[in-house]
Formats: C-alpha cells, sequence, structure tokens
C-alpha cells in the first residue's frame, strides 16, 4: 500500500475541518493556505470528499466546506477511499500482467495473500476514526497500539 498525496491531503483536509467544527464554513483557499496545500489540490480533495458523503459545501460568498457528520462518525478509511478511490490497489485486479495468469478463473497462489492484506488494512483504517486523530500524537499511538515516542 502506498499512501498518496491524494489520501494524505484528504486527510488533512478532514482533519483541518475537524477541528473546526465549531465555527463557521471554511473556504477551501483558507484550508489550503493554513496546511500549505496547493489550492487547486485542495478544492479538486474536497469535492471528492463532498461526493463521498463526508463533507458539504455551501457556494457563495460566505460560502465554504463543514463535515457533513461527526468526526466520531468519519473513518480513516472512508476518508483514504474516498481521496484515492481506493484503500489498496490490487495490482492483479487494476493492471493485470496477463490476462490469462490475473484473471479470476486462474489458480493464483498470490491472489488470496493480496486479498487477505486488503481486508487487514481496510479494518485498520476502519477501526481510525476522523475524532481519533484530534487528539495528540502520544495518544493516537497508544490508541492504535504503536510505542509511545519519548
Amino acid at each position: 500500500m502506498r499512501i498518496t498525496t491524494w489520501a494524505e491531503y484528504g486527510v488533512i483536509c478532514a482533519l483541518h475541518l475537524a477541528r473546526r467544527a465549531d465555527e463557521s464554513l471554511v473556504s477551501g483557499r483558507e484550508i489550503a493556505e493554513r496546511e500549505k496545500l496547493p489550492p487547486d489540490y485542495a478544492e479538486q480533495i474536497l469535492l471528492r470528499l463532498r461526493r463521498a458523503g463526508i463533507v458539504v459545501s455551501t457556494r457563495g460568498a460566505r460560502g465554504g466546506y463543514a463535515l457533513a457528520r461527526s468526526a466520531e462518525a468519519i473513518t480513516l478509511r472512508e476518508i483514504l477511499a474516498a481521496s484515492e478511490l481506493v484503500t489498496f490497489d490490487l495490482h492483479c485486479d487494476s493492471h493485470p500482467v496477463d490476462e490469462a495468469r490475473c484473471a479470476s478463473s486462474h489458480d493464483c497462489s498470490i491472489r488470496p495473500v493480496w486479498q487477505m492484506l486488503q481486508r487487514r488494512i481496510d479494518e485498520v483504517l476502519e477501526g481510525v476514526r476522523l475524532s481519533d486523530l484530534l487528539e495528540e500524537e502520544k495518544l493516537v499511538r497508544q490508541r492504535v497500539g504503536l510505542p509511545v515516542l519519548q
């Protein structure tokens, strides 16, 4: 699995909106400026998040973006899938090297391993809520089972 800038920026934009959930709408340009993201890129990502039902938008002078649901109701998997369109690209499905070898009807001993990995990655990402990422790094590390850095 490779985390692309689409996915990373999607999490950054969603997290920015979660931190400002009690405020009025936030423009895409303001998010881009504060998070030091390319403005056009941020707008494209926010559009993907809107299409996925993660954010809502309002047009106009006082328009902008807000989370469509509470940060507790949004998973990291949803954000990554909306931003990147997939959470784990099964290369044999998306870019088959050989139609005969990569066809689902062909016996492939590698495919089950990639499918298991995809399920496990999705399970981990499904278990992390946007609200979890509002905590300090130390608490997030504890929550996801990583050692706490000193």
